[in-house]
């Protein structure tokens, strides 16, 4: 039986190898993308996600255009964080056949969510604007989720600031009204998905594949870990996270990751601690547990799952 999921993306690299494993896994049905102002602005990762679904043969998978500034801050002005990483544009061709789809992205979550069986998982792998908005403007769309799958967050270190992760930290208020808003949540945060790198033989192996959706994943972690080796060393060289895919593997089998079910909230305050996600393992706050927060994952495994799903063709 497949999981249907809609994939609310900021596609840089990790969103791209997200889109690919989502839309070439047997066990999931892909039912859209929305977009979000992240890793780059809205407008590149939309064109990245159109250029993701021509390159794998999958034109026809609707991608619409959500929110293009934070909920309630300003729009980032300094040099984003993640542009090593990530760039403006993937390195694929530009996008020919797939388009993008009218109307706004949150519109397009309220109305497919609202006319659906409540059986379609929500994954937003980016900062969480688009989520949040479509909440506060109709709420009625909450009761028809039934689990939020994030990636994003931090227990141990950020990679935005000393605490805090990038989409959360981008867009704080987003992430506070989505952790609270009473659904079951799964968070994939910083401390599962550096548990779990992708090398430069597991690069090696994808291309080898001889597929589409391998080479492009190749591509696309081989520039992250030429990223992460010159400005966030991992704890062995020649590897990298690959945040996003971990998330929507994580769906697919949930044991890839390991979760504490506990209290969770978002720092939208402290000058020195803005989009920290506080976890609360030891029930110190009173509240109760919201999130199923992830602090381990299976490496092989994840590996694994890569190599198996990217090795398919559409």
């Amino acid at each position: 039986m497949t999981t249907k999921i809609i994939l609310d993306v900021d596609t840089g690299t990790d969103d791209a190898v997200a889109l690919m494993v989502a839309a070439l896994s047997p066990d999931i049905e892909l039912i859209g993308a929305t977009t979000v102002n992240g890793n780059t602005a809205v407008h590149f990762c939309t064109e990245n996600t159109l250029r993701v679904f021509d390159w794998i043969g999958l034109p026809d998978i609707p991608v619409h255009q959500g929110m293009s500034r934070p909920l309630a801050r300003a729009q980032m002005t300094q040099i984003n964080p993640a542009s090593r990483i990530h760039g403006d544009l993937l390195d694929l061709p530009e996008a020919r056949t797939a388009t993008l789809q009218p109307g706004h992205g949150v519109d397009w979550l309220i109305d497919t969510y609202l006319a659906s069986d409540g059986d379609i998982t929500l994954v937003p792998v980016g900062p969480l604007t688009n989520i949040a908005t479509a909440i506060q403007k109709e709420p009625a769309i909450l009761e028809k989720i039934p689990e939020i799958v994030i990636m994003g967050g931090a227990h141990d270190h950020g990679n935005s600031t000393a605490s805090a992760e990038f989409n959360i930290w981008l867009d704080p208020e987003a992430a506070r009204i989505v952790v609270n808003c009473g659904r079951p949540i799964r968070m994939v945060p910083l401390d599962a998905t550096h548990r779990a790198l992708v090398s430069l033989d597991d690069c090696r192996a994808l291309r080898a594949l001889g597929t589409p959706a391998g080479e492009a994943a190749a591509r696309f972690i081989e520039k992250r870990i030429d990223g992460y080796d010159s400005t966030q060393p991992m704890h062995r060289a020649g590897a990298a996270p690959v945040h996003d895919a971990l998330a929507v593997c994580a769906v697919i089998d949930p044991t890839v990751i390991t979760t504490h079910f506990i209290p969770v909230d978002v720092e939208t305050g402290g000058e020195l601690s803005i989009g920290r996600t506080v976890c609360d393992f030891r029930f110190r706050s009173g509240r109760p547990a919201n999130v199923q927060f992830a602090m381990d994952a299976d490496e092989p495994m994840f590996v694994r799952m890569l190599t198996e799903i990217l090795g398919r063709t559409a």
